[in-house]
């Protein structure tokens, strides 16, 4: 190898043929090029010059590269830095040239130093230096950069602080000749810490006793007794799911329901449990690959299934399937390294060093999970029975299999009495049927019969939801059994026979009375049903088993269902008679969830025939007639079926097993499921889309992270989800943990040290306290990536403590706090201005998890959807539930989100804006939901209060604002609710529109009003929806 003594150039000075300039005399100390050299052309240069970026085909990943220079050749002189192009170069004296790097802060004069020294010296460098390899990246952009270990600032002139987190604020501060804020006082103090760690208000209670208590630690004690409050898991767990895009429906125009709220359970049972970070992540995005995965290690990786399905007809599963996988690559890109992934979907990367196959390595590896979007977004799940449920499929399964062992032990014992049954066939004639003459016919809710002329009746007319057919008719002899004929008719939906669209019916019992209408009726007992087909789950004996919730129907997986079908019911005694004896068959319709689900046209006929003359069909006939080793499976079938339909105890048998089967599918339909990730057994194949469009695959990619990060290890053959949630949670990773404590910082003071939260690339503002930013995401990495002492640093620091008032000088110096002189004030997100009103009100139901819920909404939301939602408003506790668990449509969320400013959960939602409209003041004024908390929050006032019109206010301002009023606002507040008596005594009709329907007895009507309106004020005032 030659020496590099020849060529190392920057881009624009190798092709200008730029006149030399003179160099400093030579230093005495001696240049390692791996040592002093490298660093800074990494840091500087290998981000157009390394790699797969080669600017002006000038590579500068190895000197050996430079020595070959670019598109124009050489660039330095070995042993004179002034004939070096590069030097000229990087000092900017050129008019011809840029300054390099271009677009970049320039080399400090001790970096250009020692690269003209290193050239002076010889330009000497190993031999065996490794290029980049191939799609590696490398960037000097500050978060690509691994974690500094900043020393924590010393102040001794000042007294100020709590923790380190001060010492980094302080010093800032002082730099810009700022002081930092008082502390807030107590009663701000306590309202701030629960509504940052919990979303709730404080109680009076809890107010007066972080007053009294002065001790040391007080304040410690109250931000560790709310971290350990279950409603932390519900406030934070709120942010966390705006990063997830969680929803309770599948989005687009259809918006169908989902089942995935177990997640959201997961979410805050694993903040309440203070799960590491990096165990959070992991389970998150690959809870199903870890080893012997639990239940609720799958439940989690419902992170990644909160993306949308479409379930409009005519579409391309396979392009909403992409756009999951889009949306996953997208979504983890910014939740987890706060970069903009998605913007390399279509070509690289226009402002950061991620290139397409970046994008696309990291789509492998979410390109092979089992959902797809031809199963409408509802697969896979998995099931999670409580411990009830599964004692009582417990205790099911065995009835069920005592069942099945009662009936197999039935099937020995009907063996031998079949095979006498089928040699006594041989002497059977057919069965005669005597199709019945209706001496009167009616429907009981007013549909009307017709009998043709073959004797069938057919039903016309206004056909009701449910109804019942009585027919009379004249037997002359003895009857054994009725044959019910079902027929198709060209009246009726698709031919019938049935009156359902697709010509169905149900009918759900039949009964046989002797007598009629104008005498004494009474019931024959009935043994048996039988017919020639039965729709699954709906067979022909629930017509005789006295429940309505069953019955027989006729439908099929395969062929026309729209055809004849024939039912036999035998009497349990033959009605011996010989004179003409009045009869009445009533046909019964009366399934609760099915509507105009009756029998369309039928025919009656009954017969004399016996027990066994019953079974003998021509088909049954000609069955028996062959030697039992000459028959066909089918006849072997069909001879069984008909003997065990006839006998009675088989019919128990086989209805007690149904029953049972019925009975733990309607217990499985009440046990909850939820959406969760899985991975195929063969994974799929990945390319790059040309254009981003799936339909033009491009070069084939394997699993695998961007270039300019870290590699990562693959544990197995392939790159997988663990493998990724592994990297991701690495402490060598440059973003993670610098994005994490950046969010949570945001969430309480209206910002990150970042500002752009969701973008530390190159076009993110950097931040505001590089040194802070890094040292609290070291803290978090050194405390075992544990949220709660990351909160609990944060709001025991005296820059958290601070008032939030806003001061002259502040405003001039640092009108937006970036340098966080103060507090800031937040107005709270929609969900958390319910929370606290019911709160106020005293009527939160503090349940926590669960199905989500359906609070008071104003009607006519589902106007302009596609389809109705059902909505069933809720009357008991659920009713009060917190705001996190309201029904969330994607399509047609609870107004009031939208308002506030909830995000619409179709993308991940890195930060909520924060607007300020007429339209939310009209909700807090005038939404029902408000009506009805305010007044709720009178009655508390009335009840918990004295009969002291002054107490109450005061009362009323401590559980809405935990402070009292000033005399001036007390003094207001008297004289609006004088007014307001004044105004209901006047009209009882305005004041019954407004007072608590529940108050007490001993409050008028009009006291109930006044102090309705009194608390409308409380909970309308933007106080109450601010964090101060």
């Amino acid at each position: 190898m030659k020496l590099a003594i020849q060529r190392i150039v920057a881009v624009a000075a190798i092709g200008l043929g730029l006149p030399v300039c003179a160099t400093a005399g030579a230093e005495d100390r001696t240049i390692d090029y791996v040592r002093d050299v490298k660093p800074i052309l990494r840091a500087h240069c290998y981000e157009c010059h390394g790699g797969s970026r080669v600017q002006a085909g000038l590579r500068l990943d190895t000197a050996e590269f430079a020595i070959d220079g670019g598109d124009t050749g050489a660039g330095l002189v070995v042993g004179d830095s002034a004939a070096s192009r590069i030097v000229q170069a990087i000092e900017g004296a050129s008019d011809e040239i840029s300054q390099m790097p271009l677009e970049k802060p320039p080399l400090s004069p001790e970096q250009i130093a020692t690269i003209r020294l290193w050239i002076d010296q010889g330009a000497r460098h190993p031999e065996d230096e490794e290029p980049l390899g191939e799609g590696e990246i490398v960037s000097d952009h500050w978060s690509f950069q691994p974690l500094t270990h900043p020393a924590v600032p010393v102040d001794e002139t000042s007294t100020w602080g709590q923790n380190a987190i001060d010492a980094f604020i302080l010093r800032k501060l002082k730099q810009a000749g700022l002081q930092p804020s008082p502390e807030a006082d107590r009663r701000t103090l306590i309202r701030r810490l629960s509504l940052d760690l919990t979303g709730l208000l404080p109680s009076p209670d809890e107010i007066d006793a972080f007053l009294a208590d002065t001790g040391p630690g007080a304040y410690e004690r109250l931000v560790d007794r709310l971290l350990a409050s279950p409603h932390y898991g519900e406030r934070w767990g709120r942010h966390w799911l705006d990063l997830a895009r969680y929803a309770d429906s599948n989005g687009f125009t259809i918006d169908g329901p989902r089942e995935i709220w177990p997640y959201r359970d997961w979410v805050i049972h694993a903040l309440n449990d203070d799960m590491p970070f990096d165990q959070f992540t992991i389970e998150q995005l690959a809870g199903d690959l870890l080893p012997e995965a639990t239940l609720q290690q799958i439940v989690a990786t419902g992170f990644h299934r909160n993306t949308l399905a479409n379930q409009e007809g005519g579409t391309d599963d396979e392009q909403f399937r992409v756009e999951s996988v889009v949306d996953r690559v997208s979504t983890t890109g910014s939740v987890w390294m706060g970069l903009t992934i998605g913007c390399a979907q279509c070509h690289d990367h226009k402002f950061d060093p991620i290139t397409m196959r970046d994008f696309y390595r990291m789509y492998g590896v979410f390109n092979s999970t089992a959902d797809n979007n031809d199963a409408a977004g509802l697969a896979p799940k998995v099931s999670l029975p409580s411990p009830q449920h599964r004692q009582k499929l417990s205790e099911l399964n065995t009835q069920l299999a005592d069942a099945r062992k009662r009936q197999k032990e039935l099937e020995a014992a009907l063996a031998p009495r079949q095979q006498e049954w089928e040699a006594s066939l041989a002497e059977h004639e057919p069965v005669t049927w005597n199709v019945v003459e209706p001496t009167r016919f009616v429907s009981s809710d007013g549909a009307e019969i017709q009998v043709l002329d073959d004797g069938s009746l057919l039903v016309g007319g206004t056909i009701p939801n449910h109804d019942d057919y009585e027919v009379e008719f004249t037997s002359n002899g003895t009857v054994t059994a009725i044959r019910l004929e079902v027929l198709p008719h060209d009246s009726l939906p698709k031919k019938g026979p049935g009156l359902a669209g697709n010509g169905n019916f149900v009918l759900t019992e039949f009964a046989l009375q002797h007598g009629a209408e104008s005498g004494e009726v009474q019931s024959i007992p009935l043994a048996s049903a039988t017919a020639d087909h039965s729709q699954k789950d709906y067979p022909v004996a629930a017509v005789l088993d006295g429940d309505h919730k069953t019955g027989w129907a006729i439908n099929v997986s395969s062929g026309n269902m729209n055809v004849a079908r024939t039912a036999i019911i035998s009497l349990a005694e033959p009605l011996e008679g010989d004179s003409p004896t009045p009869l009445t068959a009533v046909l019964y319709h009366r399934s609760p969830p099915n509507r105009k689900y009756q029998i369309g046209r039928f025919r009656l006929s009954t017969t004399n025939a016996s027990a066994d003359e019953l079974m003998t069909s021509p088909e049954v006939l000609a069955a028996a007639r062959i030697a039992p080793d000459e028959r066909t499976d089918e006849q072997r079938t069909l001879l069984q079926k008909t003997f065990r339909d006839a006998q009675p105890d088989w019919q128990t048998a086989v209805r007690e097993v149904a029953g049972l089967q019925k009975r733990i599918a309607a217990l499985n339909k009440t046990i909850p499921t939820t959406l969760v990730m899985k991975e195929l057994e063969q994974p799929r194949e990945t390319f790059i889309h040309v254009r981003g469009n799936f339909l033009r695959k491009g070069k084939p990619v394997t699993p695998g992270v961007p270039a300019v990060l870290p590699e990562g290890e693959a544990a197995g053959e392939r790159f997988t989800r663990l493998d990724l949630a592994k990297w991701l949670v690495n402490p060598e990773h440059p973003l993670t943990a610098r994005v994490t404590v950046n969010r949570v910082w945001q969430r309480y003071f209206g910002q990150g040290l970042v500002q752009t939260e969701n973008d530390f690339g190159t076009q993110g503002i950097p931040p505001t306290h590089p040194e802070l930013l890094d040292w609290l995401a070291g803290e978090f990495i050194r405390q075992g990536w544990s949220l709660k002492q990351l909160h609990r640093l944060i709001v025991t620091s005296a820059t958290y403590r601070q008032s939030s008032a806003v001061r002259a000088d502040l405003l001039k110096a640092d009108p937006a706090n970036l340098l966080l002189g103060r507090q800031s004030r937040l107005r709270l997100e929609a969900e958390i201005v319910r929370d606290i009103a019911l709160t106020a009100a005293g009527v939160l139901t503090p349940k926590v998890g669960g199905p989500p819920v359906y609070p008071p909404q104003p009607e006519g939301i589902y106007a302009f959807t596609q389809n109705r939602k059902p909505w069933p408003e809720e009357q008991g506790p659920d009713r009060f539930r917190r705001g996190l668990y309201t029904y969330f449509w994607r399509s047609s969320p609870h107004p009031m989100m939208p308002t506030f400013d909830a995000p619409d959960a179709n993308t991940t939602c890195t930060r909520r804006v924060r607007s300020n409209t007429p339209l939310q003041a009209l909700t807090l004024a005038n939404d029902r939901t408000f009506i009805e908390l305010s007044q709720a929050l009178a009655l508390r006032i009335l009840a918990e209060s004295p009969d002291y019109d002054p107490g109450r206010i005061r009362h009323g301002f401590v559980c809405a604002l935990g402070r009292e009023p000033t005399a001036e606002e007390s003094d207001r507040l008297l004289q609006f609710l004088d007014g307001q008596r004044a105004r209901f005594a006047a009209s009882t009709e305005a004041a019954a529109a407004i007072a608590p329907e529940s108050r007490p007895a001993d409050v008028p009507i009009e006291e109930g009003a006044a102090w309705t309106t009194v608390a409308r004020v409380l909970l309308n005032l933007d106080e109450f929806i601010t964090r101060e």
